[in-house]
């Protein structure tokens, strides 16, 4: 099963659905979206979301630029993907039709606000005339309600001014939503008094617009039939609806305590990586330390000093800050200390645009230090999997000795899925033991520590805590020599170390388990995937696959170094397709690496990858 299976014959039963709530930065449309989501979840459905925030803080009120959106796509089926084009819009004001009304389905519904489209709201959006009127909208249903003038009505009773009854009129959409499409409503209206407990008139006038909002629906025309979809089949197990960003944290708290050891997060507030901060902050109590640093530089010292006292340091920043870190982040390659540096990626360069998505960190992930500074670089791949991807970033990172970057983005950090909650059973055994006593004699047989006596199986160092009796080392930028730690300068050791660092890299590989090949391994052409291009890779893949045309499917979750066997596997095909939502940095890297014939399909537009894109890339190479 996928994104798209047959309808069902009743009219009234839906296999899938796509909500996208639209409006000012300040109607609330996230919180919207966030609620209809959960409780779709709580309900069985599977489901995957959207949010697309305004990249600017205050856009102005009303223009095209301060639209804030949220898509969630909910289904009776497994899926992947947030859905290429919503089945409903609901439009609260002309500017957020303006903006998103092109992404609706021909023929799709359409819910507007009509209040909101006046004179002075239809020249901010720069409508030359109501588009509700001259035909716009013509090719859709349309349902057109005074959203803020009934939720004022509604709130009249409970003595809220009218202003601020207006702020409610998103619950009023809710509750309309709710109606059509046959989502409990006693989750939304527990929820809402226990989130404004403190605030007991706010309290009532969101659930006054809520059920205001449901009611319309139970009484007008306009709605017609009721639909319906029903819970998905998911594997039996405990279930929660959870953001990218949440995964990564819980997936921190999980590695501290698989491998034993306190967690310290240095960490400088950066869109759209700043959640982490916040619930890790939540944790103290599982031995979670976190410090909001000054800025990125001080925010990547903490964590490495944490580090160095045995504790698993990480810090969590963006494209912007991963480039202010790396000048620790090599003095951490050339000391050898276990560091997390977990960048979620937005769309660059510079400043960029800070709200929405894009991949292209993935060439400073591997390069973005001087001189030869090798490091470990894993992939998340789907909100759910952030979990298992900073657990295993964490593994490799204790294991080696070694700073490992994860990279992450914002479709995927603030994006949600349905997770099964993993058995703590289930997950690995990832502590690694300190040094305790000398390891090694001098030329008198006196025993002595020796900080760069290597392991022979995985090259790592001893990891020492300070204050360890007879343990006292040093660590610094300056080059080490093997086994004694002191500074060395001559050639010979400094091409030793190069060689030693670079040595250690490869043999991480070792350790990933055979890639995997989804779909036809006797396929002329296959894509090869990394991050969250999965969603609409996995989709499309089935789609074609259920036309009749052969394909295969590798995703990558360790890009460096790259797994043993993924060259043998790439010279099987004839071509080889690289979605990425970057100007097609691993396609040059495995064109280069292993002469194949591979073709970049690129996007960096601020949005993930549609279905429908990687079907027209898959086509017109076949072509």
């Amino acid at each position: 099963m996928t994104d798209t299976i047959e309808r069902s014959e009743d009219a009234s039963v839906l296999d899938r659905l796509v909500v996208r709530f639209a409006g000012d930065s300040g109607d609330g449309m996230q919180l919207t979206g966030d609620r209809f989501t959960s409780v779709s979840a709580s309900f069985g459905n599977d489901l995957s979301t959207l949010p697309d925030f305004p990249a600017e803080i205050r856009a102005p009120a009303g223009t095209v630029n301060g639209v804030s959106s949220f898509q969630v796509h909910l289904a009776d089926h497994d899926i992947t993907t947030p859905g290429d084009e919503p089945n409903v819009l609901v439009a609260m004001n002309p500017a957020a039709l303006k903006a998103d009304l092109p992404r609706l389905e021909a023929g799709g519904t359409l819910i507007v606000n009509e209040d909101a489209f006046d004179e002075r709201n239809l020249e901010k959006a720069e409508y030359d005339a109501n588009p509700l009127d001259d035909g716009t909208v013509a090719g859709y249903r349309v349902i057109k309600v005074p959203m803020s003038s009934m939720t004022k009505e509604a709130c009249e009773p409970l003595g809220v001014k009218p202003r601020d009854a207006e702020r409610s009129k998103n619950f009023f959409a809710l509750g309309l939503v709710s109606f059509m499409y046959t989502r409990p409503t006693e989750p939304t209206i527990e929820w809402i008094h226990k989130k404004f407990a403190s605030r007991e008139k706010v309290a009532a006038a969101n659930s006054a617009a809520f059920k205001a909002g449901f009611h319309f629906g139970e009484t007008t025309e306009q709605v017609g039939y009721r639909y319906e979809v029903k819970p998905a089949k998911l594997p039996a197990g405990e279930y929660t609806s959870i953001t990218g960003n949440t995964a990564l944290a819980w997936g921190l708290v999980a590695a501290g305590q698989l491998s034993q050891l306190p967690v310290t997060l240095g960490s400088y507030p950066i869109t759209p990586a700043s959640d982490i901060l916040h619930e890790l902050s939540k944790h103290k109590h599982f031995g979670i330390r976190t410090v909001q640093a000054e800025d990125e530089i001080a925010a990547v010292g903490m964590a490495l000093g944490a580090a160095f006292a045995g504790h698993l340091g990480v810090t969590t920043t963006s494209g912007p800050g991963v480039a202010l870190k790396s000048e620790t982040i090599s003095l951490a390659v050339s000391i050898e200390l276990p560091l997390l540096v977990i960048d979620i990626q937005r769309g660059g360069p510079s400043t960029g645009l800070p709200t929405k998505t894009e991949a292209a960190d993935l060439n400073m992930a591997l390069y973005g230090r001087h001189g030869e500074a090798p490091l470990p670089v894993v992939a998340s791949y789907s909100p759910a999997q952030c979990f298992h991807a900073a657990i295993e970033a964490a593994r490799i990172a204790l294991k080696y000795r070694t700073p490992v970057i994860l990279l992450s983005d914002g479709y995927l950090a603030n994006g949600s899925e349905p997770w099964q909650i993993p058995k703590v059973a289930d997950l690995p055994d990832i502590s690694v033991p300190f040094a305790t006593d000398f390891n090694d004699t001098d030329d008198e047989g006196n025993p002595v520590f020796l900080p760069y006596l290597r392991d022979p199986d995985t090259l790592a160092r001893p990891w020492a805590i300070p204050g360890t009796p007879g343990l006292m080392h040093r660590v610094g930028g300056l080059e080490k020599e093997d086994r004694t730690g002191n500074v060395n300068y001559t050639p010979e050791n400094h091409q030793l170390m190069g060689d030693l660092r670079q040595a250690k890299l490869d043999r991480i590989a070792d350790d990933y388990p055979d890639l995997t090949i989804t779909g036809d391994e006797d396929a002329d052409l296959c894509i090869l995937g990394w991050g969250s291009t999965w969603a609409a890779i996995h989709s499309a893949v089935e789609r074609q696959r259920r036309k009749g045309r052969k394909l295969a499917w590798i995703h990558l979750e360790h890009l460096n170094p790259l797994p043993n066997d993924l060259g043998e596997k790439l010279r099987r095909y004839d071509t080889v397709l690289v979605p990425e939502l970057n100007k097609g940095q691993l396609c040059q890297l495995v064109r280069g690496k292993y002469l194949v014939d591979a073709r970049s399909v690129s996007k960096v537009a601020g949005l993930p990858f549609r279905t429908q894109e990687i079907e027209d890339a898959i086509e017109e190479a076949a072509a």
